[in-house]
């Protein structure tokens, strides 16, 4: 079976709840290798809910549905607050970026209790400005950044970063609506241990399989490199399913 659009790969998959410290139930999903603990933790971040971000958004949903089978990776995707999806409506309302701290906080927490290794933040859009807000906040081991455009993260969010020895992994697609690489450049050269990718031929939405296939290596690459390369195919078995789905 090739390994494209909606490929369902086999996974230990747990509808969860996440709860912030302003009262609030986040709904989200846990998904964990069929066998074996996961070597590493992703905690994901998805795009701007009032642009159409959700858990689902399907670099996060590719993600979930490849990695715990193909790289031995854990994966924590929620619906931010106010944020609806098949899997429910996030108690709250849409914050700005600004009560978002709190979501975060949540899902780290989460983390932590249930004992999840090494994790990463994965930040896409509106993800990354959570990420580079609140990410040093919590003991994670890296950051990744998918299509930053800098809107809600100030100079001196982004530039706290440099006194941290934590990986940041910026990838930026060359036609991106928002922010493209030599600008990019230019508004992280405040933090010089960053690794910028430019994406040849990508945009903000990483939309198509040679993109998704990118970006889940490029993750991949700096998670668990022993994974690499990421295969295309798979051998058909019970709990291994394709659906048909648009990109």
């Amino acid at each position: 079976m090739e390994i494209r659009g909606a490929v369902n790969l086999p996974a230990r998959r747990e509808d969860i709840e996440l709860k912030t410290s302003d009262g609030l139930t986040l709904v989200g999903e846990l998904s964990l290798p069929l066998e074996g603990e996961p070597v590493a933790t992703l905690v994901t971040l998805h795009p701007l809910p009032t642009h159409g971000g959700f858990m689902d958004s399907h670099i996060i949903r590719k993600a979930a549905a490849r990695l715990p089978a193909l790289a031995q990776l854990a994966v924590l995707r929620f619906n931010t607050r106010g944020t609806s999806s098949p899997r429910g409506t996030s108690e709250g309302s849409f914050g700005e970026g600004v009560t978002e701290r709190a979501d975060v906080e949540a899902a780290m927490r989460f983390v932590t209790e249930r004992g999840l290794p090494v994790p990463w933040l994965l930040g896409w859009s509106f993800g990354t400005e959570l990420t580079l807000k609140y990410g040093r906040d919590h003991e994670i081991a890296g950051a990744i950044l998918l299509s930053p455009p800098l809107h809600r993260a100030s100079e001196e969010e982004v530039a706290a970063w440099a006194g941290d020895p934590r990986p940041l992994v910026i990838l930026v697609p060359e036609f991106d609506d928002y922010l493209r690489p030599d600008e990019a450049r230019e508004r992280f050269a405040s933090v010089p241990h960053a690794k910028l990718v430019a994406v040849e031929g990508g945009k903000h939405l990483w939309v198509g399989e040679k993109q998704t296939t990118r970006v889940l290596n490029e993750i991949v690459a700096a998670v668990n490199p022993a994974a690499l390369p990421l295969p295309t195919h798979w051998e058909d078995e019970p709990g291994a399913t394709a659906r048909s789905s648009a990109e």
